[in-house]
């Protein structure tokens, strides 16, 4: 057994036991409230650069499967977490936890006081950390090569275009970071998909022809993105548009809002979301650390669809005049709920009404 140690930056100490790579590593400190899941949380690239602790007490009871990965590799920095269960009951299962961590070479440590972390994180807010072999001689904050200023979205996102055929409608995925899960909605919906690097220039999208395109999730601070913003808002001028996650902030930014770091974030897989239409709360599946500042944006231009019940947040909204639409939360993800699913249908309609496209011309 080797001793490891979460140090935070406030100074707080939590000692626990090494899985996985033995290698150092830092990263802003998060915590997940979800029971199930943790292959999808690891995998998600919207925490690229992050330190997941696991509030559930016992992981790894249904094992890895291959089916189940949001990406090609592990996005998290390192994992925290009380109990591992190294010997996992599930017909579908091929690996450990522990065989996972040590065959991406990610670190992580168990039996780990948990409760007492998000209680630190909950207190301090935002708080970065660093796993260490000894907690004496860490060094200072500023020589943990923390990414930032974009690096993030540039380590998980798609280096060139990647196709998939099918029969419908062919929409552009415009890749921040995204989990396959928003693939598989957009194929099921018998979309052609075209995934493109987030840093691909409007004429290059235009060339692509498509029906419609989705600005997806990702990792990091969107107001760091704002090279970027002129595209978003050009693609929303000319194309049918859906954002989703980090794609909502950036089209929320490129009309003029603004985004504020929350207190420690959303994530889990029942966060309450109201649909101001409807009056109906809909359980979603959330990863986020930004929200959009909702009386920053432009009401004349935008309506507010969606509020989150417990801290009043903006959760989602839709143009207007254009048919465009945004979400804060995952309508791709089913932790038990499928409630907002349906919101790639409602993509997929707004393209076919559009015939295409909004606008010929931008």
């Amino acid at each position: 057994m080797t001793k490891g140690y979460l140090v935070l930056e406030t100074g707080e100490i939590f000692e626990g036991e090494w899985i996985g790579s033995k290698q150092e590593t830092a990263g802003e400190v998060v915590f997940n409230t979800s029971m199930t899941g943790y292959q999808e949380m690891m995998t998600d690239p919207s925490y690229a650069g992050q330190i997941l602790t696991f509030c559930y007490p016992i992981i790894g009871s249904y094992g890895i499967n291959d089916m189940d990965d949001e990406s090609g590799k592990i996005a998290v920095s390192a994992v925290i977490l009380n109990d591992l269960c190294d010997e996992p009951s599930h017909y579908q299962s091929t690996a450990t936890f522990s065989e996972q961590l040590q065959g991406m070479g990610i670190p992580g440590l168990k039996d780990v006081d948990t409760r007492s972390l998000v209680s630190a994180i909950r207190k301090h807010q935002t708080v970065r950390g660093k796993l260490v072999k000894s907690p004496g001689r860490q060094s200072s904050l500023h020589s943990w090569g923390i990414k930032t200023k974009g690096e993030l979205v540039k380590s998980v996102a798609v280096k060139k275009y990647h196709y998939f055929p099918n029969s419908g409608p062919h929409v552009v995925l415009l890749d921040f970071g995204y989990k396959k899960s928003i693939l598989k909605a957009l194929l099921k919906e018998n979309c052609k998909v075209t995934i493109a690097p987030f840093d691909t220039p409007f004429r290059e999208i235009q060339e692509l022809n498509p029906d419609g395109v989705l600005i997806s999730n990702g990792p990091g601070d969107p107001a760091e993105l704002t090279p970027y913003f002129p595209t978003v808002k050009k693609i929303t001028e000319a194309y049918p548009a859906l954002g989703i996650c980090l794609g909502h902030q950036l089209i929320a930014l490129a009309y003029g809002a603004e985004t504020v770091k929350m207190p420690f974030g959303h994530r889990g897989g029942n966060h309450p979301v109201k649909d101001l239409v409807t009056g109906k709360v809909k359980m979603t599946s959330q990863n986020h650390g930004y929200a959009v500042i909702e009386q920053s944006i432009d009401q004349e231009q935008f309506d507010v669809l969606f509020r989150n019940v417990n801290d009043k947040s903006l959760e989602g909204m839709q143009h207007r005049t254009l048919p465009v639409q945004s979400v804060q939360f995952h309508p791709e993800a089913h932790p038990g709920p499928s409630d907002t699913e349906y919101i790639f249908k409602e993509f997929i309609n707004q393209v076919q009404a559009a015939g295409g496209k909004a606008y010929v011309e931008v």
